[in-house]
């Protein structure tokens, strides 16, 4: 099982990304799914959370700009980035709390995503 994530890129301020996470592979239950991000010199941050059944989270610098859809088909959570800040610059990180065909459950991550936004 792993979490695959993918968008990202370099915009201007004011301007917008989409990035996407889905799970690959055969789970039993997904508890949590959602981005955390790291800008460099700083700690890993929230940014926004999906959870089980349908409840989510911003941190609030985001709120009003970004939105967090899940696909429970899909089993995947894309975030509409809008209205980007320059302090928004960060590498993204998927991450999830799975249970696997046995019921165990577990933190995932993703690979991270560069997210820049110049001014």
């Amino acid at each position: 099982v792993q979490l695959q994530a993918s968008g990202g890129g370099s915009v201007q301020a004011g301007g917008s990304l989409t990035l996407s996470c889905v799970v690959a592979g055969t789970i039993a239950h997904t508890r949590t799914m959602g981005w955390y991000r790291q800008a460099p010199g700083s700690q890993r941050e929230l940014v926004a959370m999906w959870t089980s059944p349908g409840s989510t989270n911003y941190e609030d610098s985001v709120k009003g700009r970004f939105t967090l859809s899940r696909d429970n088909d899909a089993n995947m959570v894309s975030l509409q980035m809008n209205n980007l800040k320059p302090e928004d610059t960060a590498a993204y990180f998927c991450n999830a709390h799975l249970f696997d065909r046995y019921w165990v459950g577990a933190d995932y991550w993703g690979r991270g995503t560069q997210v820049t936004v110049s001014s």
